[in-house]
């Protein structure tokens, strides 16, 4: 496995005191000026046994689950537990469980930046060397917006990782992945022309936070954020080796074998794509600040909720860490999340005062799908219509690449052995069967058949993987362009047998 630096020492900048920076971006430092909760709404009888439904299959001793919330009018209106926090000791998830919540983390970190923006300490307009000056100049500029709204074309990390063929559960920090980012020569795209959802642009978000106040993520959210509004079972994870009191394991379907599960959580200390370990009642504090504006005041959530276009003038639905649309005629604001076995989602109806939570500890869990079944159950009639839904962020996958006619007058000259410096010298094998099908040999991945697409001297994995060979010098392609769902145009080169 390739070894990454650790990279150079965050740039500490003088500042301001953390109270003179908080009372300029005007929310309170306590959570003392908070209001008090009011009493829960009761959800109807059949309202609750509707959702009740939904998680049978999970309500039962020796399967993992979910913990589910809604929220309405300022208050937690449904909070139940389905499933085991822990196989190994027969633990119920319940209401007060912890999970990591994946990129559902997303809306914190840019919460943060918006924060330092509104106290004017980093502009939208940054350039992202200004603070991380470790990562190359690739001819046009990247800008903290661009990070933001999923416009940057950094690629991201974690499908480069699965590319170089490494291990998405071992102990990688921030400056690990930062330092994969700063192998790169090229961008997807040039920055704010179109849409690709990027975790490298919100770890290197985290990472410019740290750079800006001289504090890591999770100590800026923690006093910016958290005890303001009072949630104090939230954090940002930063070290995998922390003991978390009532935080739930996550599990996977061992293959092949019904009913059976193997624990499935990634041992990384990476924050700001992802991180934050929360409970249901944390969530409903924080989904109330949307209402409120208690912390950042009414200017910050409207920053959190502005969009921007491509600078074609294409509609991006990406804010600040939330996708901004529609569900059955009503405004729906959301995020999914996903890390290992664990899945998350919130998914607020600003109109309706209708927020709902899912926390869980099982991979195989569509949570976008429960969400809205959930809301359906809970809003009913006031819903419109049934209507199709685009997928939601991270969900979106690219088409698939057209096959075209087999041929085998190419295998010769693209057969061989390629690598690429820009995932850390990852040695692809091309081979050339007697079956005259040519297959496709990769770090730590199962073997994949490359079938031919429909331009000359390109071939696809059946998948999103796709490979395309420079034109042949002397009878051998000299290298090949490498694309996938979230990078674009990695380079490999021929090397020798």
């Amino acid at each position: 496995m390739p070894s990454f630096p650790r990279g150079r020492s965050p740039q500490r900048v003088a500042l301001p005191t953390l109270a003179t920076l908080l009372a300029a971006a005007g929310w309170p430092l306590t959570g003392a000026s908070l209001p008090a909760q009011p009493a829960a709404p009761a959800l109807s009888a059949a309202t609750a046994a509707a959702i009740d439904s939904l998680f049978t299959p999970m309500a039962h001793a020796g399967t993992p689950g979910c913990a589910v919330g809604v929220f309405q009018a300022g208050a937690v209106a449904f909070a139940r537990g389905y499933g085991f926090a822990n196989l190994t000791h027969d633990i119920p998830i319940t209401p007060r469980t912890r999970f990591t919540v994946g990129s559902v983390s997303k809306q914190f970190t840019a919460a943060t930046i918006a924060l330092l923006v509104r106290a004017g300490r980093l502009s939208l307009d940054d350039d992202v060397r200004r603070f991380l000056p470790e990562l190359p100049d690739l001819g046009t500029p990247v800008r903290v917006r661009h990070l933001v709204h999923h416009t940057s074309g950094m690629r991201d990390f974690w499908e480069l990782a699965g590319l170089a063929g490494l291990r998405f559960d071992d102990g990688y920090t921030s400056a690990d992945m930062l330092a994969l980012a700063a192998r790169q020569r090229r961008l997807n795209f040039p920055p704010g022309s179109a849409y690709r959802y990027s975790n490298t642009g919100y770890l290197a978000l985290g990472a410019i936070v740290q750079r800006v106040t001289g504090q890591s993520l999770r100590r800026f959210a923690d006093s910016a954020i958290f005890r303001p509004l009072g949630m104090h079972e939230t954090l940002f994870l930063d070290d995998h080796t922390e003991v978390v009191p009532g935080r739930a394991l996550a599990y996977a379907p061992v293959p092949g074998a019904a009913e059976r599960w193997r624990i499935d959580v990634w041992n990384n200390d990476l924050v700001g794509q992802g991180g934050i370990v929360t409970t249901l009642a944390d969530l409903q504090k924080w989904d109330e600040n949307f209402h409120t504006g208690a912390v950042g005041g009414a200017e910050f959530l409207a920053l959190m909720h502005e969009v921007e276009p491509l600078t074609s003038g294409a509609p991006n639905g990406y804010a600040f860490g939330l996708t901004v649309g529609r569900y059955r005629g009503e405004r729906l604001v959301e995020h999914t999340g996903s890390t290992g076995g664990y899945r998350a989602a919130l998914f607020r109806f600003p109109d309706r005062r209708t927020s709902v939570a899912l926390l869980c500890n099982r991979s195989t869990v569509n949570t976008s799908a429960l969400s809205l079944r959930i809301a359906d159950a809970v809003l009913g009639a006031a819903l419109g219509a049934p209507a199709a839904r685009e997928a939601t962020a991270g969900e979106e996958e690219q088409p698939r690449p057209a096959g075209g006619a087999a041929r085998p007058a190419e295998h010769a000259a693209i057969a061989g052995r390629y690598a690429s410096p820009e995932l850390g010298g990852a040695v692809y094998e091309v081979t050339a069967g007697a079956d005259g099908v040519l297959r496709l040999a990769r770090p730590r991945a199962a073997a994949a058949r490359l079938a031919p697409l429909e331009a000359a001297l390109a071939y696809g994995d059946g998948g999103a993987l796709t490979l395309t060979f420079d034109a042949p010098v002397r009878g051998r392609s000299p290298g090949f362009r490498l694309d996938a769902s979230r990078v674009e145009r990695i380079r490999f080169e021929r090397v020798a047998p």
